[in-house]
């Protein structure tokens, strides 16, 4: 369940404008988390890697429970996505700052997915309803 909360915060950080233009009183929640946005889209983003290199580790539960195992990749694959997104200033001022070649990389990447930022805000916060669900669910 923890996942699908983190997925709805990632979501809605990462489109802030289509959620205000749905629900205008979300500002005053909106300005008391974004100044805390860098740390969040960096520990998202590490949680994310190391959610993927488990999933991966764990491939032969893709036979057993497939949609699980889909929904735990994707997750994570998000989670990973967005959290770079929201925490790239922290990770470039912490991480990359000490290498130019990762720095460039990580601005292309950067460049690819900031267009796209707010379609993966929506399917995060969609994602995330369905992983609460699922959790209630299938537990």
């Amino acid at each position: 369940m923890i996942y699908g909360i983190t997925l709805l915060l990632l979501g809605v950080l990462a489109a802030p404008s289509l959620i205000l233009s749905k629900k205008p009183n979300a500002q005053e929640l909106l300005d008391k988390i974004t100044p805390y946005q860098g740390w969040i889209g960096l520990v998202s983003c590490v949680w994310g890697v190391w959610g993927i290199i488990q999933a991966v580790l764990s491939m032969s539960l893709l036979g057993s429970y497939p949609i699980w195992w889909a929904s735990w990749m994707t997750g994570n694959v998000l989670e990973a996505g967005l959290g770079f997104l929201l925490g790239y200033g922290m990770i470039s001022q912490l991480v990359l700052s000490k290498n130019e070649a990762a720095k460039e990389k990580g601005a292309k990447l950067l460049a690819k997915l900031t267009p796209v930022q707010g379609k993966l805000g929506l399917f995060a916060i969609a994602f995330g309803a369905w992983t609460i669900v699922a959790s209630i669910l299938f537990s």
